[in-house]
């Protein structure tokens, strides 16, 4: 695998190799996280839906699975000169984690309107935290112009072969942990954003467990996945929409991890604020778990129907956790959409 990317994605994908590799790499320093069951929700949705937790992982995300992949990989020159990020939260806990576990210098670049709780956890991982505009810069500029200026290493938030094989360790231990409840899984259901997590998952669940369908999920309005997957070719999403769903707000797929899930997902799925925010509440009241809006858009999908789990046994993984306080207690309040 190269050591950073470059602008040939077919060149640049991990391989199932990759994501093996990245499971011994960030083993030890990562959290297994479990594979959660509620016989209750069984019951109302009709089939068995398995909720892979990763709201529980370092960081309240996943993202800290690629982060420690990819900076534990530097050279000694390159620890010394630091890294660049650019993140609306969870990547940017989990680089400035990362950084900080291995000794390496980190600035984050981060929108102004990012949750307070991502900011201030970053700031508390030590990272140097830059703020721009989302509506008025570009923050992949920005962050370009820092690495060149500081000579850091640029790492971005899913573009990257290290980034993808290190997420893609939560689809390894997804298959491993099925297989020990006895599960064949018809489906799984991924947040998707820029397509980081979902890539990775499928280079290992495709090895894995390979007659099972992949599923993007994603909020309306940034459902660019699920469309360029329909068309064969990446498309952006519409300027001016809005979503509370932070982590998964992106212009368009990656061009890297576009290039994997075209081969290997089955399709996109896509769910309102509304329904996002009933997972949230479904997951509290049922598995007793805080899962952010972007990290509860797969379970969303599986709970509204867009993915119809009756006679199937589904897995959906909630991906991170790190949600204000103010927007759970309005979600944890909302009536019981299964009641």
């Amino acid at each position: 695998m190269p050591t950073s990317p470059v602008s040939d994605p077919l060149l640049q994908a991990p391989t199932y190799a990759d994501v093996q590799s990245a499971a011994k790499q960030i083993a030890g320093h990562a959290i297994v996280t479990p594979l959660l069951e509620s016989p209750l929700l069984n019951e109302r949705l009709g089939g068995r839906l398995l909720v892979k937790a990763e709201c529980l992982q370092r960081v309240g995300a996943f993202k800290f699975r690629g982060a420690y992949n990819r900076i534990s990989r530097l050279d000694p020159a390159e620890r010394k000169a630091g890294v660049v990020a650019f993140s609306s939260g969870n990547h940017a806990q989990g680089i400035a984690l990362a950084a900080q576990m291995l000794g390496v210098p980190a600035v984050i670049v981060m929108p102004t309107d990012a949750p307070e709780i991502k900011l201030a956890n970053t700031r508390a991982y030590g990272a140097e935290v830059v703020l721009y505009n989302r509506d008025k810069e570009d923050r992949a500029d920005i962050g370009a112009r820092l690495a060149t200026e500081r000579g850091s290493t640029l790492v971005p938030s899913y573009d990257d072969p290290f980034i993808i094989a290190g997420q893609g360790t939560v689809g390894l231990e997804l298959a491993a942990q099925a297989r020990a409840l006895e599960a064949r899984l018809d489906a799984v259901i991924v947040p998707c954003g820029g397509g980081g997590l979902i890539s990775g998952c499928a280079l290992a669940l495709k090895h894995e467990s390979p007659d099972t369908e992949i599923y993007a999920a994603e909020p309306d309005g940034f459902d660019d996945t699920k469309r360029s997957l329909a068309a064969g070719e990446r498309l952006a999403n519409e300027t001016g929409a809005k979503s509370f769903c932070d982590a998964l707000i992106l212009p368009m797929p990656g061009e890297l991890t576009f290039s994997i899930n075209r081969q290997h997902l089955s399709g996109g799925l896509s769910v309102s604020d509304h329904q996002t925010a009933q997972a949230m509440k479904v997951a509290f009241q049922y598995l007793k778990l805080v899962v952010e809006p972007g990290g509860a858009v797969a379970l969303a999908a599986a709970l509204s129907g867009a993915y119809d789990c009756r006679d199937k046994t589904v897995a959906v993984i909630c991906s991170g956790g790190n949600v204000d306080a103010g927007i759970f207690a309005e979600a944890i309040n909302l009536d019981d959409p299964l009641a």
